[in-house]
């Protein structure tokens, strides 16, 4: 590998990183990224304006929440469009269009490759870097390859339990250049790991940039590949680059910024306090989610299923919400922790049987699925203007993002870790009853089994 740079004195000034999350869980992960590793970050839920990045005058990254994950390349190219040039405008020299780590994305939902031909518009670079394995969240790339770990068993993406079986957008390549080739005409490249390793990354990187702004992949496999791609960015960013990357990126990021003395090997945060009772609502289908629903509900949770076919009724919704709200808030003031969930799993009768159902709605996949969201939005806005409550969860990226805009929430910042890439948020907002209030937004496939358990008692886990 090469020899590090001499020690700078300090960072350059002004922003080092802006970024647009592709769903929201995935956004407060990039967040928790940066801040845990002592990197002042601001999360946005709508574009800043001069007089909300005020408020944050020592921020050096910013990002965006975005709902581009579950979006067409119509909607892509007008509305990610004018949110990526927001943020180039903010002057970072790196400007990042953060994915998930698992990749899922196709042609026509979610295109990762329309994303990068919108943003390599936005900056100067000639190379356009991605990293997407990201080892703290047991995601792993060799070769091009995409893998991630479950209960500690390692699957290449495409034979992944729950990824090769994703309702909307399945997995069923590994191979993220041949994947990707599925999205977009770009000329796609990879640095391997054996390139990385032997250091001879940068002089191939010289012969593969050019006018054509390539898409240049690195693997990351270990954190000795995670801390030479995080070198090979920040070196070669040039007058800026455009990167669509998972929140690998950050964490290689981070390590060269460690390397280079800019960050201490250990931040403390506060440690939260356990709170009397936490409301959760989960959309989430993963099988991660459904274990972490069981514990919970074996552990004092009560536990409250939002019926599909009521909800999605227009006849019915305001009559299910109300239903599952009454039964959530009268939990809460005893004392006990409540969740609201539209599915337990992928096995779940109310995914296996979803497309029947969103039909005899009279509804598309995609609008049943923002409308359950939706239904999940209102529950939680309804609970906290009834019960008092200081900590809440949403898992699922999608609901995420349905939830957090319903509740008036501007920006996120992060309060303490709780598990890698769901860290516990402080919430700032206009609304007084919203403003600080603690949020966890946890994708489906983040956290243990007693993930929610966690959260009331604010341990943080590793894991």
């Amino acid at each position: 590998m090469t020899a590090p740079l001499q020690k700078p004195a300090a960072w350059p000034d002004g922003l080092l990183l802006t970024y647009y999350g592709d769903d929201f869980t995935g956004s407060t992960d990039a967040m928790d990224a940066l801040s845990v590793a002592g990197v002042a970050t601001v999360l946005f839920l709508e574009t800043p304006n001069q007089a909300m990045l005020a408020r944050f005058p020592n921020v050096r990254c910013v990002g965006l929440a975005g709902s581009s994950r579950g979006r067409n390349p119509a909607w892509m190219k007008s509305e990610l469009s004018a949110a990526l040039a927001s943020l180039a405008a903010l002057g970072a020299p790196i400007l990042q269009y953060k994915v998930c780590s698992t990749f899922d994305s196709s042609a026509e939902t979610g295109s990762i490759g329309c994303a990068i031909d919108i943003g390599v518009e936005q900056m100067r670079g000639r190379w356009s870097p991605m990293i997407i394995g990201a080892p703290r969240l047991k995601r792993y790339q060799a070769f091009g390859n995409l893998f991630a770990a479950v209960d500690g068993v390692g699957y290449r993406i495409d034979r992944h339990p729950t990824m090769a079986r994703h309702p909307v957008t399945p997995m069923k390549e590994a191979d993220l250049r041949v994947h990707l080739r599925g999205q977009t005409s770009r000329r796609i490249e990879l640095l391997d790991i054996v390139q990385l390793r032997q250091g001879s990354a940068d002089q191939r990187l010289q012969a593969l940039a050019g006018d054509d702004v390539p898409v240049v992949m690195c693997d990351v496999l270990d954190e000795e590949t995670l801390l030479a791609a995080g070198r090979l960015v920040w070196q070669q960013r040039g007058e800026g680059v455009f990167t669509a990357s998972s929140s690998g990126l950050q964490y290689a990021l981070v390590s060269h910024w460690r390397e280079l003395g800019l960050l201490p090997a250990q931040v403390s945060f506060p440690v939260a306090e356990r709170v009397p009772a936490i409301a959760v609502v989960s959309g989430s289908c993963s099988p991660v989610t459904a274990q972490q629903i069981a514990w919970a509900r074996a552990n004092g949770f009560h536990t409250e299923r939002l019926d599909l076919e009521r909800a999605l009724n227009r006849q019915t919704t305001e009559d299910e919400i109300k239903r599952v709200v009454v039964a959530a808030a009268a939990a809460i003031e005893r004392g006990v922790s409540a969740l609201v969930y539209s599915a337990e799993g992928p096995d779940d009768p109310s995914v296996v049987h979803f497309d029947a159902i969103a039909v005899k709605a009279g509804l598309s996949r995609a609008d049943a699925a923002r409308r359950i969201g939706t239904a999940l939005a209102a529950v939680m806005c309804r609970l906290l203007d009834q019960v008092d409550l200081q900590r809440i969860v949403v898992a699922g990226g999608d609901s995420s993002g349905e939830v957090a805009s319903a509740l008036g929430i501007s920006a996120l910042s992060v309060l303490a870790p709780m598990a890698p890439g769901a860290p516990l948020c402080r919430a700032w907002s206009e609304q007084v009853r919203r403003d600080g209030l603690q949020i966890v937004l946890k994708g489906g496939q983040i956290g243990g089994q007693s993930f929610f358990c966690d959260v009331v008692a604010g341990t943080s886990t590793t894991a």
